[in-house]
């Protein structure tokens, strides 16, 4: 009896192919609803929708990597959906809601947006997730973190009353500084691998139910405050790191002239 090695790569089931590709028009559908739900004035429906749109995004390319139908056709495909989804749907989102009261300075905002995150998406797939680093981290913010700060900070003033477009400068900081971060060298965590989960199942399960709860509680202000720390954890990562690496050379610099 020959026992068939389960590393081998099976033939997919029939069909299988579709499966991604619906993920990737649910997750183009709800950016496109966000579009219009910001047009119309609608910013708290609008905020919601890319945040689901950012759950499909990351059940697609799993879905494809383990049915193993993954395809070029399907990351162009997914692609084009992300600009939708996580450039342009944010950056109008952040344009109507906080930007259009700058006039000139707030739509070039609002396009800057746009712009650095069709360049993260080319780089993405020109050199992978990762470049020439580790492949555990992002070169750069990646746009659906991006796009769900903007539409967790709606959802923060939301929850404090503040329910129509709103003027303060801080939006407009927000959007540029996200739009350096997606274009930058800054080096993110991007936790598809993570070996503590595999080594812990059980434990992971709980950690998984616990954050959940803690969601669940009040939601509008915790996603807030996880995508804040993510957004954050880049240059404070990267800034620990140059402090290390002048302490070493100046280490260095102190032993040669001993």
């Amino acid at each position: 009896m020959k026992i068939r090695d389960p590393k081998v790569n099976r033939t997919p089931i029939r069909g299988a192919y579709i499966l991604p590709n619906l993920l990737t028009s649910a997750s183009l559908f709800a950016g496109f609803y966000s579009l219009v739900a910001a047009i119309n004035g609608n910013y708290l429906a609008a905020a919601w929708a890319i945040l689901v749109s950012g759950i499909f995004d990351g059940l697609d390319g799993r879905v494809a990597r383990i049915t193993g139908t993954t395809s070029k056709f399907g990351l162009e495909y997914d692609s084009l959906a992300d600009l939708v989804a996580f450039g342009v749907a944010p950056g109008i989102l952040a344009f109507t809601w906080g930007l259009q009261t700058y006039g000139r300075l707030g739509w070039l905002a609002g396009f800057l947006y746009v712009a650095t995150t069709a360049l993260r998406l080319a780089r993405f797939n020109t050199l992978g997730s990762s470049g020439p680093g580790s492949k555990h981290f992002f070169t750069g913010l990646p746009c659906p973190s991006a796009a769900a700060m903007v539409a967790t900070t709606v959802l923060l003033c939301h929850h404090f009353g503040i329910l129509g477009p709103v003027r303060h400068y801080g939006v407009l900081l927000l959007i540029y500084s996200l739009s350096f971060l997606m274009v930058s060298n800054v080096r993110y965590h991007s936790f598809k691998e993570v070996k503590w989960f595999n080594q812990h199942p059980f434990r992971g399960i709980i950690a998984f139910l616990l954050t959940m709860v803690v969601i669940a509680i009040e939601p509008k202000v915790t996603l807030f405050l996880i995508f804040f720390a993510y957004v954050f954890s880049g240059p404070l990562l990267h800034s620990l790191s140059l402090l290390r690496a002048r302490r070493k050379e100046a280490g260095i610099v102190e032993k040669r002239e001993s």
